[in-house]
């Protein structure tokens, strides 16, 4: 059988991590910001930018995140025992940079906090308050799922994405899912 010009001719053995990154990278990921309750008074809270964000069960409700397993942010939140998942817009790029930048100013943005004492950017897209339900070692990162307490929609709006390193918006067809529409992932 004839391999068409560009396939891997990796089908066993060891597969490298670059590898593995550059071939993800061609698959697009949503972009959420979560947040947690600040450990103190005038302290800014935990936050930190994921693209690992997915929904895991309708029943228990369910959603889990990928935090790598060095991140400095994912042992706050887990220390608090809940999360809030702002699913960010096309138009929150700025935002995301700063968040995943640590910039000094992040926290200038609109906020408010759920009953769980987490922040909700006001300018999101949709949000979901959760209590840590399980954590699990998988590889270099760990796969956290959330109970889920509370959610919403804030505003209609397309998702910020990320595609071979760089943030982009779905540019679809309105969540139709009917055949014949073309649509795509276009750089902001």
């Amino acid at each position: 059988m004839t391999r068409p010009p560009g396939l891997s001719a990796h089908t066993h053995g060891s597969v490298s991590g670059s590898l593995l990154r550059r071939v993800a990278g061609h698959y697009p990921t949503g972009v959420v910001l979560v947040t947690g309750p600040a450990e103190a008074p005038g302290q800014p809270p935990p936050a930190m930018v994921v693209g690992t964000f997915t929904s895991v069960s309708l029943d228990p409700v369910l959603v889990g995140f990928l935090p790598a397993r060095s991140s400095t942010t994912w042992p706050r939140l887990r220390a608090a025992g809940r999360f809030c998942v702002n699913v960010l817009g096309a138009d929150q790029g700025p935002v995301c940079r700063s968040f995943a930048g640590g910039d000094p100013g992040r926290w200038e943005v609109p906020y408010r906090t759920t009953a769980t004492g987490s922040p909700v950017l006001l300018d999101a897209l949709a949000w979901f308050d959760c209590e840590v339900a399980g954590e699990t070692e998988a590889g270099d990162h760990w796969f956290v799922t959330g109970a889920v307490r509370d959610l919403g929609v804030i505003r209609e709006g397309s998702p910020l994405v990320f595609l071979r390193g760089d943030y982009g918006h779905w540019a679809g067809g309105g969540g139709s899912g009917r055949a014949g529409r073309r649509s795509a992932v276009c750089p902001v």
